[in-house]
């Protein structure tokens, strides 16, 4: 017999603890702990990122909600209370990028501060924070690909713990969850010690590497995925959302070194 492991960690009384809850927060503060000491690394006030979070984790989750909810218009037209009921499920991460961009830009601008360094700081946490988040889905078996064997699972080398948590109603399950934990906690790496070194990165480099990092990771995952948000019967919207994102980091990335470089050269030759 197969049983899928408990979603729910602590029950008090009425109240319900899930495990998603506390992997969400987990990756959160182990994300803002990281980016608190990167601040204290570049002189920076470590304060600024308390306050930050005050406004952005309310903005990417009403973000991640509105934007799930005007994918899947015709669940929720009529129903008012159900679009407001996020305990029922139902967000997506571009979403709650998104919204967090907004109030990054609104931060910055107010604290005085570079969007594109402030954005940088925080990339490795992002990035971290959404592979870690992913084992909330594997608590509720969610976010999984088709159908498949376990002897296919078995040759991927997971533990059985994996491997019967994809055991859904009598089949097993592609674990594209673990696809992209791995894909994101490898970026996390990638982008953490890359900030380190004494390459020449400009400002804004690392924050496009990880728009470029996730997005091609998403794009594979989502592709095997039987949950998607669909644009059109043939199109998955975070597939668009992700090649249009590497799209615009790559044209950013030209811009800041080589057209914009360019110009100020040719300003230094005319004074």
């Amino acid at each position: 017999m197969h049983y899928p492991l408990n979603p729910i960690a602590l029950k008090l009384g009425a109240l319900e603890i899930h495990w998603y809850g506390i992997i969400i927060v987990t990756g959160l503060l182990l994300g803002f702990f990281i980016a608190q000491n990167e601040l204290k690394r570049q002189r920076l006030d470590p304060d600024l990122l308390t306050q930050f979070i005050f406004y952005a984790l309310p903005a990417a989750i009403i973000g991640a909600r509105i934007y799930y909810v005007a994918f899947e218009w015709n669940d929720y037209k009529g129903q008012p209370l159900e679009m407001i009921a996020i305990w029922h499920g139902g967000i997506a991460i571009h979403g709650a990028i998104l919204g967090a961009l907004l109030i990054t830009l609104l931060f910055v601008k107010r604290k005085n501060l570079s969007f594109w360094r402030w954005t940088d700081i925080v990339a490795p946490s992002l990035i971290l924070g959404q592979g870690i988040g992913r084992w909330g889905n594997f608590m509720n078996q969610e976010a999984h690909g088709g159908p498949t064997t376990r002897l296919f699972l078995e040759h991927l080398h997971l533990p059985s713990f994996i491997i019967n948590q994809m055991y859904i109603d009598g089949t097993y399950y592609i674990p594209t969850f673990l696809y992209e934990s791995v894909w994101d906690i490898a970026g996390f790496v990638l982008l953490f010690i890359l900030r380190r070194t004494s390459l020449p990165f400009k400002m804004g480099d690392i924050f496009l590497m990880y728009l470029v990092w996730y997005s091609i990771g998403r794009y594979y995952v989502e592709g095997l995925r039987t949950d998607s948000l669909m644009l059109t019967s043939t199109l998955r919207i975070a597939q668009v959302i992700s090649i249009v994102l590497i799209i615009i980091a790559v044209c950013i990335f030209i811009y800041h070194h080589f057209v914009s470089a360019k110009w100020r050269e040719k300003d230094r030759k005319v004074v």
